[in-house]
C-alpha cells in the first residue's frame, strides 16, 4: 500500500471517531495542562540547587546592625527623680564628694535645694551622678556646643606673602591683616621672601621678630624656618589655645604685682622698704 493511501485510511478512521469533525487543530484547553507542567518544571528549575539567581540570593550578606557606642549620648542633661540605681556616688554642686547614698536621699536634697541630678559616669561601681543647678547645666550644654562645633568646622589657612625689605608701615598693614584672620580662628601661612641685592641675613629670626610685633597672643603651628635654600622663611600661626590665654594672664598678673611691690615713692625709696622701717 502506497503512503497517500495509508494517509487517506488514517484520516478517514479519525473522522469517523470524532464525528467527522476536522482534527488538524488542537483546541486551546487541551494544551493547557502541558502549559502548566512545563510552567511547574521551569520554577523548580530556577529554584533548583543549579540555579545562579537561587545563589545569589543566598550568598547576600545581611547588613550588621551597629553597636552603639554607650557614651555617644553622653550629655550634660539632668536625670529627673527617675534614678535606676539605688545606691549612687554624688557629688555636690561646689564639686565635693558627698560619699554613696541612698537614690530616696538624694532627691530629698534636690527638693530641698532645688538642684537637678547630671549622670557623670555609669560604668562605675556605684555610678557617679553630680548635683547641679538649672543655670550651670544650661552654661555646660553651651560649653560642649561650642567645642563641638569648633571640631567640626574645617580649619581655614590664609597665606601671606612679603618681603623683607617691607617698610615698616606696610608691615604694620599686613601684621594687622594677620591678627584679622587669626581673631576668626583661621591659621595664617606667612612667607618673608630675601630682598633682591640686600645682604644675607637669618630670615628665619628676622620674621619671629616680625611676629612678636603683632599686639594679640599667637601661637605656631609651624615655628619660623629657613626654605628655599635659605632664600625664604616661613610659618604658620593659629590663634592661642585655652591654656595658652590662661597663663598669659597669670603673667600679666605676676608682672603687675611684682611692678607694684618696686614701685618708688616721691622720694626716691620703694614703698617695700618704707613699709619694713614703718613696721
Amino acid at each position: 500500500m502506497s503512503a497517500g493511501c495509508v494517509r487517506w485510511v488514517l484520516c478517514h478512521a479519525v473522522r469517523s471517531a470524532w464525528g467527522g469533525r476536522p482534527v488538524c487543530r488542537t483546541p486551546a484547553s487541551r494544551l493547557t495542562p502541558c502549559s502548566k507542567q512545563y510552567n511547574i518544571i521551569a520554577a523548580s528549575w530556577r529554584w533548583s540547587p543549579f540555579s545562579t539567581e537561587a545563589n545569589d540570593t543566598e550568598q547576600t550578606p545581611v547588613p550588621k546592625k551597629k553597636k552603639q557606642d554607650s557614651r555617644a549620648h553622653a550629655s550634660v542633661s539632668s536625670v529627673g527623680r527617675k534614678i535606676p540605681q539605688r545606691q549612687i556616688q554624688v557629688i555636690s554642686e561646689a564639686g565635693e564628694s558627698l560619699g554613696t547614698m541612698h537614690r530616696a536621699d538624694v532627691i530629698r536634697i534636690m527638693d530641698e535645694e532645688g538642684l537637678k541630678l547630671v549622670l557623670l559616669s555609669e560604668h562605675k561601681d556605684p555610678p557617679v551622678y553630680r548635683l547641679m543647678s538649672g543655670k550651670k547645666i544650661h552654661e555646660e550644654q553651651l560649653k560642649q556646643r561650642e567645642k563641638k562645633k569648633a571640631k567640626s568646622a574645617p580649619v581655614q589657612v590664609k597665606e601671606l606673602t612679603f618681603s623683607s625689605g617691607i617698610t615698616s608701615h606696610d608691615l604694620t598693614t599686613k601684621l594687622k591683616q594677620v591678627e584679622s584672620w587669626l581673631e576668626k580662628k583661621h591659621h595664617v601661612k606667612i612667607t618673608l621672601r630675601g630682598g633682591r641685592g640686600q645682604p644675607a641675613v637669618k630670615l628665619d629670626s628676622t620674621l619671629e621678630q616680625m611676629v612678636e610685633q603683632m599686639e594679640i597672643l599667637v601661637g605656631f603651628v609651624s615655628p619660623p624656618k629657613v626654605i628655599r635654600d635659605g632664600h625664604a622663611a616661613m610659618c604658620v600661626l593659629r590663634p592661642p589655645s585655652a591654656k595658652e590665654l590662661s597663663l598669659k594672664e597669670k603673667s600679666k598678673a605676676a608682672e603687675s604685682q611684682s611692678a607694684k611691690a618696686t614701685q618708688t615713692s616721691p622720694d626716691g625709696s620703694t614703698d617695700s622698704t618704707e613699709g619694713s622701717i614703718q613696721q
